[in-house]
């Protein structure tokens, strides 16, 4: 299996041509990369499927988060992307609608463990119908929940969540589908 790698990037998301092994990139002085964080419903009922980082992950270990997050290999667009990380994390082989909601998403966590992240992250929506089947080195645990049971346990179990997922939140409330799922 090839060594995964991040795609360095520029403000706005454009590539420079430089590359790094995923892991050793990740330090406290992360360069900018591309990645992507994916939020699926489920189609029949509109729940959410929130998954839970690994307790194996080296960054953020245990933290509930949105359903799927990655980075981009190198010349892979960010459908792609959000399709491989899928099938390799949640068993999903399909995923439908597929919507950028925030294109420009920026995000630079406070450090975990000595590791920064910072990302040029774009968010996206999809639905899917499938439960997930999940690799147990990527994801601990995962349900399906309605937006609003999400939102709570941000605000009752903030140290419970993902930087990312608590982030990103203060700008989904105000984009489709999660402003009229909020209530």
């Amino acid at each position: 299996m090839e060594k995964e790698v991040v795609v360095f990037c520029n403000e706005d998301g454009t590539p420079t041509g430089e590359v790094g092994p995923k892991l050793e990139s990740h330090t406290a002085h992360t360069k900018l990369h591309l990645a992507f964080s994916c939020y699926l419903f489920r189609k029949s009922d509109n729940k959410f499927l929130m998954t839970r980082r690994a307790l194996s992950k080296r960054v953020w270990p245990g933290v509930w988060t949105n359903s799927v997050c990655g980075h981009l290999a190198p010349k892979e667009t960010m459908e792609n992307a959000i399709r491989r990380r899928a099938q390799f994390e949640l068993g999903l082989e399909k995923i439908d609608d597929i919507k950028n909601i925030i294109p420009d998403y920026i995000y630079t966590t406070t450090p975990f463990n000595g590791i920064v992240d910072h990302e040029f992250c774009p968010v996206f929506v999809g639905c899917i119908e499938d439960d997930p089947k999940p690799n147990p080195e990527e994801v601990e645990d995962w349900m399906w929940v309605d937006w609003n049971a999400f939102v709570r346990m941000m605000v009752r179990t903030p140290d419970k969540m993902s930087w990312w997922a608590k982030d990103q939140y203060k700008l989904l409330k105000d984009h489709e589908p999660f402003r009229s799922l909020e209530k």
